[in-house]
């Protein structure tokens, strides 16, 4: 376990700590689950992650940056993805082993397609979906589904098999929207 004192970790928010790093200046919402061996390095700049984010195996998120890296709410990052994205708006999917550059932000409701690496210096508007070996891109017409169900299910479940971090930050009210 290396999750630094300094780190804030919203109420309600799971952590589990095995294998896990969260370093520098890192904010995690309310009703964030974060999975064993995550890595979240806040290098240079801060890094705020909303609420009700989904957090997987061997992701890792890193600010290199001094902006602050913000990442929004209802966001699934899935197993082994890397981002140095330092805008991800709501509600998108990065899949298995994805990857997205610092110099490409996202909307909401977007979807990175599993083994994607994305580098291009723009803001991926509303509803895009990266996808194949090429990494095309298409506009998908409704946002991806919200993983509510699955964070209630991992918050009750997760206590009993991990070692946890305690919440230490007390938001108001965590976000709701989906």
């Amino acid at each position: 376990m290396n999750i630094e004192k300094s780190v804030r970790i919203g109420s309600e928010a799971i952590v589990c700590a095995e294998h896990t790093q969260i370093k520098g200046d890192v904010t995690i919402g309310s009703k964030t689950i974060i999975h064993p061996t995550v890595e979240i390095i806040a290098e240079k700049g801060p890094i705020v992650i909303g609420d009700f984010n989904l957090i997987e195996e061997y992701a890792t998120i890193i600010n290199k940056r001094e902006d602050t890296m913000q990442i929004g709410s209802h966001n699934v990052f899935e197993v082994g993805c890397y981002s140095e994205s330092m805008k991800i708006g709501d509600n998108n999917v990065l899949e298995y082993k994805s990857r997205l550059s610092a110099e490409t932000s996202l909307g909401n409701g977007c979807v990175i397609g599993a083994m994607c690496d994305v580098r291009w210096n723009e803001l991926l508007g509303d509803n895009i979906v990266v996808y194949g070996p090429q990494c095309k891109r298409r506009v998908q017409s409704e946002k991806p589904p919200n993983q509510t169900l699955q964070i209630d299910f991992l918050s009750k479940i997760m206590p009993n098999y991990q070692a946890i971090e305690k919440p230490n930050w007390k938001v108001d009210k965590p976000t709701t929207k989906s």
